[in-house]
């Protein structure tokens, strides 16, 4: 059972600026199939591993500027991937609302915390002590992160316990966000509407 809001909680985003062009679908109760095309090598294997753990069937071609930079892509995905999630949420109706997720990864582990509120806000306590991926600018992962929860209405707190390997460390954080919106936005078979008091997220 979906949201009354879109019963079939998918959306399709279509995004351009003078910096970047994306088109991206998304449906929220998937099977985590993907088709992931950035132009971003690293951050195309972080969106995959996103769309696999949250069981979100995703699919994104994004062209950028990344011969300039890579901040450009990297944020507008965030923020097209933000307005998809909610677009497809819908009215919200049913949904568990809070999610949480620890996710251990070799010698790194994270934890994650969020509500799908409508009071987006971002805490990123991620620390690292080598910034390089690759070609990739690790700390380019808080940027998508508070584009995403910006634009999808979540309140996202994301803190690493320990860990040494950047890489490690970054996979863990978009593995530990999709498992905690997996558990967040299922539907939950004895909430009848929506789960607040207020009478609106």
């Amino acid at each position: 059972m979906a949201s009354n809001g879109n019963p079939r909680r998918e959306a399709t985003i279509e995004r351009a600026t003078k910096e970047t062009r994306i088109d991206l679908a998304l449906a929220i109760d998937g099977t985590g199939e993907y088709r992931v095309g950035t132009g971003i090598p690293f951050f195309d294997h972080m969106l995959e591993s996103f769309a696999r753990h949250a069981l979100f069937d995703l699919t994104l071609e994004a062209k950028g500027d990344i011969e300039v930079d890579f901040h450009h892509t990297v944020e507008d995905v965030g923020i097209a991937l933000g307005q998809g999630f909610r677009q497809a949420l819908g009215s919200a109706e049913g949904i568990r609302r809070f999610g949480a997720f620890v996710l251990p990864m070799a010698e790194s582990k994270v934890d994650v915390a969020l509500d799908i509120s409508n009071r987006p806000s971002l805490c990123y306590r991620v620390e690292l002590e080598n910034g390089r991926i690759g070609n990739f600018d690790a700390s380019l992962a808080e940027d998508f992160f508070q584009a995403f929860a910006q634009n999808a209405g979540i309140d996202l707190h994301i803190e690493k316990r320990y860990g040494r390997s950047p890489h490690h460390v970054v996979e863990a954080v978009f593995k530990g966000v999709a498992r905690a919106l997996r558990e967040a936005a299922s539907i939950d078979p004895r909430e009848t509407g929506l789960p607040t008091v207020k009478g609106a997220l």
